[in-house]
């Protein structure tokens, strides 16, 4: 099966191509924007004529989410119209797709964790550009997955994870959030995930179908931060604080816990607990 990774030097991406070499049943091409600009409609249609894929997985994402205020058209360039483009060249060569998707596409109202079926109102650029993409995607004719992912972390790229290690050495004490709740995701356990959806390729619905997948358990930042000082041994304290003492130019769900039950009952998937992907992070 020749299947084409975009995003190779995000964080999901890079976690693709580290465990890509177990899964020999696949032929990988991984490219990021200097190999394929998504943006580039007929890039997007060149590419696809000189190479011929089965499935398309796309990790590509503008995913700075306080930025994307300031630069809306370059959010939705990646996010959105990128998205449109691919879909474009999925349906033309009758390629199958899995599109990476987020939490940010909710409001953060909800007190019980999101399922698919949930309506979506993003509150940010960012989310808005995500929520396009995927309405690009549902609006096709294509046999394609949505994964909707939150808080992601990984052993590759930037992170909440390795910012607070950072600050753990660097400092004595920090002040996270404690009103904003989620679940954290390790990056190689959703790359894991998708390569088994992929082992199961034949068995997907007609049609387009979304699911929802993070590590299990709810916390907040706050919890998070603390428990990677903890399992890290730093000596620095973690103080919990309301939002409204650390203003972000993007404004935040308050809870985009996911319900991971669909993805589990359809493919059957185990899901790590938080903490335990956390240790596992933490020994690489």
């Amino acid at each position: 099966m020749n299947v084409l990774v975009t995003g190779k030097n995000g964080q999901l991406g890079s976690e693709f191509q580290s465990i890509s070499e177990q899964f020999s049943q696949f032929n990988f091409t991984f490219t990021g924007s200097e190999d394929l600009d998504i943006t580039n409609e007929k890039a997007v249609k060149v590419f696809f004529k000189q190479n011929s894929f089965d499935v398309v997985v796309n990790c590509a994402a503008y995913t700075a989410v306080d930025k994307a205020e300031d630069e809306p058209e370059k959010a939705d360039a990646v996010n959105h119209l990128g998205v449109k483009n691919l879909v474009g060249s999925c349906e033309t060569e009758e390629v199958k797709l899995i599109h990476i998707s987020t939490d940010y596409v909710f409001d953060g109202n909800s007190k019980t964790p999101y399922n698919e079926s949930d309506p979506t109102s993003p509150v940010g650029v960012y989310g808005k550009t995500k929520q396009l993409g995927e309405q690009s995607i549902q609006n096709s004719s294509l046999n394609a997955i949505i994964i909707r992912t939150s808080w992601v972390y990984s052993t590759f790229g930037n992170n909440f994870v390795k910012t607070m290690l950072r600050l753990g050495e660097e400092k004595n004490e920090i002040n996270v959030v404690n009103d904003q709740f989620g679940t954290p995701t390790y990056a190689k356990d959703l790359a894991e995930t998708c390569l088994s959806i992929l082992n199961q390729i034949n068995s997907w619905k007609n049609g387009v179908s979304i699911f929802h997948y993070s590590n299990e358990g709810v916390i907040s930042w706050y919890d998070f931060a603390s428990e990677i000082m903890n399992i890290a041994s730093f000596d620095c304290k973690v103080n919990p604080i309301p939002s409204d003492k650390f203003p972000t130019k993007a404004k935040r769900p308050k809870f985009s816990a996911l319900d991971k039950t669909k993805i589990k009952n359809t493919f059957n998937i185990e899901v790590p607990k938080w903490r335990d992907s956390l240790l596992e992070f933490l020994k690489q």
